[in-house]
């Protein structure tokens, strides 16, 4: 059995450790499962390249800049014209080759602001860290969370966020709330939606699953980001952050668990399809 993966890089050519960290998921994936997996990347903002509907597997990155501004471009046309068209697949009944979807950061904030899930709006200041994520009563049983703890860690690195969940529009879908920010009740303002499953084979993250400690602490060292982060956290938050990274495990166990699960669950469908 053949696996078919498309990689959405939304990164419009910034560099980040985001493709980096999706490529070795994969790669450790179809070792551990002597899978004959192949993957194919497609610059979606910089070069307008999307693929066709012949991918079992679609995982859409994260991305610099506004979710907002790119609404009408031609890009982003295109990008949600081929999410119609697996939609489409996958009501389908006479169907069997559903398609699967992880939306990561930017990707997940433009899938929620297509669905209308939530009020996109920009941060006070940046949020970039490794960051304890709460899970709500339905993140709880999510199998893609199994293992992990309450709250468990991740990578945040965004400017912009979802809030204010429309609960009809959540409800009339069938979308579940799996995590949110973590609790800050020395600030007034409400936490933002961080997992959404959209529907059996849609779901996403405002975190970065993919994240790696090699990679955040590139991240960390860089001078830009540490000026960054301790002009918004703190000398002593930023110290923290690179002492967490001591103990790799919570972020190890993040990028371990919830894209593979993902990719678990639509290796089995794929492989009933084609029994």
């Amino acid at each position: 059995m053949s696996v078919k993966i498309a990689i959405l890089d939304l990164y419009a050519g910034h560099p980040n450790q985001g493709m980096r960290g999706i490529q070795d998921i994969l790669l450790r994936f179809r070792e551990a499962n002597q899978l004959k997996l192949d993957y194919q990347i497609f610059d979606v903002r910089a070069k307008n390249e999307i693929p066709n509907t012949e991918f079992d597997i679609y995982i859409s990155s994260g991305g610099p800049g506004s979710p907002l501004e790119s609404i009408g471009s031609e890009w982003e046309n295109n990008y949600f014209t081929l999410i119609h068209q697996l939609e489409d697949i996958n009501r389908n009944p006479d169907r069997l080759d559903k398609k699967y979807v992880f939306f990561i950061c930017h990707s997940f904030q433009l899938i929620c602001r297509q669905y209308q899930l939530g009020k996109i709006t920009k941060r006070k200041s940046t949020s970039f860290g490794i960051f304890p994520i709460n899970r709500t009563s339905a993140g709880k049983s999510e199998k893609f969370f199994q293992g992990l703890g309450d709250p468990f860690y991740a990578v945040d690195s965004r400017d912009w966020q979802v809030i204010e969940p429309d609960e009809e529009q959540f409800l009339a879908m069938g979308a579940k709330i799996l995590a949110l920010e973590k609790e800050r009740p020395h600030v007034s303002l409400e936490r933002c939606l961080m997992a959404i499953r959209f529907n059996t084979y849609f779901f996403g993250t405002q975190f970065h699953p993919e994240a790696d400690p090699v990679g955040m602490k590139k991240h960390l060292l860089d001078e830009e980001k540490k000026n960054q982060i301790i002009q918004a956290h703190g000398a002593d938050k930023y110290a923290d952050m690179l002492q967490f990274l001591e103990d790799p495990r919570k972020l190890e166990k993040t990028q371990y668990q919830i894209i593979p699960a993902f990719l678990n669950q639509a290796l089995l469908a794929l492989q009933e399809a084609y029994l």
